[in-house]
């Protein structure tokens, strides 16, 4: 079963309190949760905490979940908000382990100016959550493209570029490779994020000029929040066992140990680790019982 299938049958499951699925569900993401949040906030019981306030947090707002979200992006979207606010109360930013998605980490979003209405907050942050998906709808159509041919060299020069934020120059040095090919693959890229946005209908093409379409800072954001280049875990399992062949096993190896993506990392440790202070089945016994009690309250939230 596909991963988004089986999610899907699980959160239906849950909204009718079945209590295996809810289970189930903090067993298949227990692992890689704990080890993002290990890696911002140590292991001591900070990271346990925020771990258990993901679940809470999800289970209190599945009434309002949308089923065509992926169910991982969401949970690790609610932890990177409950591990903000732990290191807001205790001071402790300084701590956080470096990556370069870790703007995340800041809660909520800045307070508005005594002018803004209520209505006027909400429509500006409409229209910016429908430029990043218009953003991501042709960065996704892009990598997709460049693994679909095998141009994983090039993917790699997309992500340093866009993603990481390095110079062509940068890129270069880091790759070995000279500094007008990286200008080359530059120019390709944003020539067909260019055709893509094109193809898109009137009014999506309206909220996106150049300024905004390709301000690095822009895609940068979009390709983090929405983890566009994440590995599958099947991708990364096949890593760790030694069986994945090239270009992926080089490309997979750049994603985590160059890129340093941050949930991909804590994926590949969750398949590599072995138990810690608590067994894994003690843990997900421990989050069950801490969060089941919410099943019969989903109808009320």
């Amino acid at each position: 079963m596909e991963t988004h299938d089986a999610d899907s049958f699980l959160i239906e499951a849950i909204r009718h309190g079945d209590q295996r699925a809810w289970r189930q569900l903090i067993d298949r993401y227990q692992g890689r949760l704990l080890a993002f949040a290990r890696s911002r906030l140590g292991a001591g019981s900070d990271a346990e905490d925020a771990l258990q306030e993901t679940f809470l947090g999800f289970v209190t707002s599945l009434k309002h979940f949308d089923a065509g979200r992926s169910l991982e992006t969401y949970l690790f979207a609610i932890l990177r908000y409950k591990i903000g606010e732990v290191l807001t109360k205790k001071q402790r930013r300084s701590e956080v382990t470096a990556g370069f998605d870790i703007e995340d980490d800041a809660p909520g979003l800045p307070e508005p100016s005594v002018s803004e209405t209520p209505s006027g907050i909400a429509a500006k942050r409409e229209g910016s959550d429908r430029q990043a998906d218009v953003i991501a709808t042709i960065l996704r159509r892009l990598i997709e493209e460049l693994r679909d041919k095998g141009r994983l060299e090039d993917l790699r020069v997309i992500e340093l570029l866009f993603y990481v934020g390095l110079r062509n120059k940068e890129a270069g040095e880091l790759l070995g490779r000279d500094e007008k090919a990286i200008a080359g693959v530059k120019f390709r890229a944003l020539g067909r994020l260019r055709e893509f946005l094109a193809e898109l209908q009137e009014d999506d093409r309206g909220l996106l000029d150049d300024q905004r379409l390709f301000g690095d800072t822009t895609i940068a954001r979009v390709w983090r929040r929405r983890r566009l280049s994440c590995l599958k875990r099947n991708t990364l399992g096949s890593y760790l066992l030694g069986v994945l062949d090239e270009p992926w096993l080089s490309y997979t190896a750049f994603h985590l140990d160059t890129v340093k993506c941050l949930m991909c990392r804590a994926n590949a440790e969750d398949l590599s680790e072995d138990a810690g202070e608590l067994s894994t089945a003690e843990r997900g016994e421990e989050m069950f019982q801490s969060s089941v009690g919410f099943l019969s309250r989903i109808d009320e939230a």
